[in-house]
């Protein structure tokens, strides 16, 4: 136990679990000590005694039991002085955690009493403060000094399962032992303190599939080759007690649901080993005939069955697939069937895992067979046709009835109804065609060869009492019969210059040439003897015609007609007279065609369209330039008066006082108000500078000619005016605020600019094109001055 140095002389009970009565009961472990002895030490030196003394007391722990339910608070343990006589002048004093509430104390006799009930699994210890003072004064007879009250465990608390219920999947079929999952469960009593907290685990419900080790809580399981398809889920009850499993101790539990999952340990089956289908025979390529499927207890893709057809007549007539949502078997017609030909067919088929277990390979094989038997079922067939299609050949122009061919389709059905032949109009649009009831094809009119060498047609064949039919392709060829005469090839025209001719005309036959065949060529017996032309046959279906004489004249006669007889030597022979046209045309040195007619070589009386169409066109373009000269002239404005000599500055006015600005000519004419002159009814001549001015009218002030009042300048005017009967009337003059010499605002306008020293640039006016070239003249010369028109004549 250590020594606290604080405290002297105290005595110090440290009880043990009582629950009878408070006397402290004391063993090895809890033990009271009271250490009332006193060790003095004398050290002599010159005579002088040294008195030591040793503390009072010797602490341990107190303790006291938690859950504490008697009708006594229970005495946790006791204080005592050394310097207590027992007459009550000290009092003991207690403070810290619990102090008054919890623990109180005897301050006469120093007993701690636990008032309340405690719970260590709230607080396990509280730290109290001890101090012994005179009962009268309070003063401290001994330093305080700290001790710990520790709450003794008992079991009250019984295991938990914070993560319960617990679910868990292990594979089936799996070995005894496989571990499952581990469950731990927690107890709140002290697990330094006896057996409270000591777990032991054991299984309540779950056997004996399943098993639990004691100390871990591991779940394994207990049995050889659990089956899911048996069995999927089990519900497992695990307990875990304290006490070391003891009786007496606490004990909690939880549900564990355990799942098998799947693996692939069974094979697919076939419920049947025969399975009947039938087909009827108008069943057309890809359609479904039946469906079969093998069972396999086994989830996902341990369950995938595949199928495939292994033997059987029947294997190039049907074919096999699986649904991929309901995994069945899919038998699908892969050719068309005939009841008539074959009335059954047999496959075998199979059904096989894709993914096998190697674990289970034992327990193979993992695979079925089945077979299948097809009967083909009668069906109302449309008639059939002997042969796909037909070609048959008539010649032209054969007479109505003429036999072209016969078509023949029969009834396949057991009941082999008769045959009834149509051809379908949209077909024989012309009706060139008939068929008899036994599939005679006749011509109903001539054919012509050279209009459709070929017809081609269909005929529909319909059991008698029936609606089904069936359509063949017949192409007729018409046979070519010489019954067209040769002619010319192209334009039966041709142009000779004053030079001798030579040509070569080409002939065609709208008929078929036999081998060897060609054409001769001669000319009509009536020109056979003719003094202009001749002919020869080159035998390869051309022929030549050459020129007799030469000087043909055009004036004399201008055209030509030879008539030419061409024959096929065909059989029959068919012959033709075709006329060629001979021009005689006008030709220059080069031998180009100049004219073929008379008509060019007549001067005409009247003028040409050429000339006509340009002088017409002189008319149109003179009217223009009158009208775009009249249109200008109305746009230019005269002046009022008349200047000596053009000015280089067209339009610019330059006046002392400013208004509307430079563009201002219209409203306020300045030219006129200083040139009264021409009010008064004078106007002179623009060719000359005019020599005479009216003198000023007396009774009226003029001003000066430089002076600066505008004002009095404009009310002068206006006097002048309005007194001068011959003056035309000015009453649109406009009065402006001005600026310019003598007034606050300074001059405005750009015009001064020139005769300062000005630093603008003004070259690039000499970029801007004609238009501007006056003005860059004006402002783009350095050297360059504008002056007003009053001061120089010359400007």
């Amino acid at each position: 136990h250590p020594i606290k140095s604080e405290l002297n002389q105290y005595l110090i009970c440290l009880p043990t679990v009582s629950n009878t009565r408070p006397e402290p009961i004391y063993n090895d472990n809890e033990l009271c000590h009271l250490s009332l002895h006193r060790h003095r030490q004398r050290a002599g030196k010159e005579g002088q005694v040294l008195h030591r003394s040793k503390r009072g007391w010797v602490w341990n722990q107190f303790f006291v039991i938690e859950e504490y339910t008697g009708p006594d608070p229970v005495l946790v343990g006791r204080l005592h002085s050394d310097v207590d006589k027992g007459d009550g002048t000290i009092k003991y004093i207690l403070s810290g955690e619990g102090a008054g509430t919890i623990f109180v104390i005897d301050d006469k006799t120093g007993n701690i009493h636990a008032t309340k009930t405690l719970d260590r699994e709230e607080r396990a210890e509280y730290t109290l403060t001890a101090q012994a003072v005179a009962r009268n004064t309070n003063e401290p007879l001994e330093p305080p000094s700290e001790f710990i009250v520790k709450v003794q465990d008992i079991n009250d608390n019984p295991p938990e399962f914070l993560h319960g219920p617990y679910y868990a999947m292990v594979p089936e079929m799996s070995n005894v032992g496989t571990s499952v999952m581990q469950v731990t469960a927690t107890d709140a009593d002290d697990p330094t303190y006896g057996n409270s907290a000591r777990l032991v685990y054991s299984i309540l419900q779950g056997q004996p599939y399943f098993s639990v080790e004691p100390q871990t809580g591991i779940i394994r399981t207990a049995l050889p080759n659990m089956d899911r398809e048996a069995r999927q889920e089990y519900d497992v009850v695990i307990q875990a007690k304290d006490m070391g499993g003891h009786m007496g101790g606490l004990s909690g539990t939880t549900e564990v649901k355990i799942t098998l999952t799947d693996v692939n340990d069974n094979p697919p089956k076939f419920p049947q080993s025969v399975y009947s289908m039938s087909v009827s025979e108008d069943k057309v390529p890809g359609e479904e005939v039946g469906r079969l499927k093998a069972k396999d207890p086994d989830l996902g893709d341990n369950g995938l069955v595949n199928y495939r057809l292994i033997d059987g007549d029947g294997m190039n007539m049907f074919e096999i697939s699986t649904n991929s949502e309901t995994r069945e078997a899919v038998v699908k017609l892969k050719k068309q069937v005939d009841f008539e030909t074959k009335r059954s067919y047999t496959l075998k088929v199979e059904g096989s895992n894709p993914h096998i277990d190697s674990r289970f390979l034992a327990w193979g094989p993992y695979k079925d067979e089945a077979t299948i038997k097809i009967s083909v079922e009668d069906a109302d067939e449309p008639p059939v046709f002997v042969a796909p299609s037909y070609t048959f050949e008539v010649e032209e122009n054969v007479p109505q009835g003429t036999p072209v061919g016969r078509v023949h389709a029969k009834d396949t059905d057991v009941a082999n109804n008769p045959v009834r032949y149509l051809i379908p109009r949209y077909t024989d649009v012309d009706q060139f065609f008939s068929i008899s009831e036994d599939g005679l094809i006749t011509t109903n009119r001539p054919l012509d060869r050279e209009t459709q060498p070929w017809h081609n047609i269909s005929v529909s064949a319909t059991e008698i009492g029936h609606h089904q039919d069936t359509k063949v392709r017949v192409n007729i060829k018409v046979k070519d019969v010489n019954d067209n005469p040769p002619e010319f090839a192209s334009d039966n025209e041709v142009f000779m210059l004053r030079d001798p001719l030579t040509c070569v005309s080409v002939a065609v036959d709208k008929d078929e040439m036999a081998h060897r065949q060609h054409f001769t060529f001669s000319l009509a017996p009536e020109v056979a003897h003719n003094q202009n032309f001749t002919l020869k046959d080159n035998r390869d279906g051309t022929a030549s015609i050459y020129v007799l004489r030469k000087g043909f004249n055009r004036l004399t006669q201008d055209v030509y007609f030879l008539p030419i007889e061409i024959n096929d030597n065909g059989f029959p022979s068919m012959s033709s007279t075709n006329t060629l046209t001979i021009k005689v045309c006008s030709c220059d040195s080069e031998d180009n065609i100049g004219s073929c007619h008379m008509a060019p070589h007549v001067l005409p009386a009247g003028l040409s369209t050429g000339a006509l169409i340009a002088i017409l066109a002189c008319i149109v373009i003179l009217l223009a330039i009158v009208v775009l000269f009249v249109a200008l002239r109305r746009q230019k404005k005269e002046p009022l008066i008349v200047f000596e000599e053009e000015d280089i500055r067209e339009n610019i006015i330059t006046y002392d006082d400013e208004g509307g600005g430079e563009e201002d000519t219209e409203a306020f004419d300045i030219a006129t108000l200083q040139n009264p002159d021409g009010a008064n009814g004078f106007l002179p001549r623009k060719d000359i500078k005019p020599e005479l001015q009216f003198p000023i009218r007396p009774g009226l002030g003029r001003p000066a000619a430089n002076s600066v009042d505008v004002d009095d300048f404009i009310k002068t005017r206006i006097a002048e005016a309005d007194s001068d009967p011959t003056a035309p009337p000015y009453d649109s003059i406009q009065i402006y605020g001005y600026e310019g010499r003598g007034s606050l605002a300074g001059s405005l306008s750009s015009l001064e600019s020139v005769t300062t020293e000005s630093d603008l640039d003004y070259d690039y006016l000499q970029s801007w094109g004609p238009r501007f070239r006056k003005l860059a003249d004006l402002y783009g010369t350095k050297d360059c001055s504008i002056y007003d028109a009053d001061d120089d004549e010359d400007s």
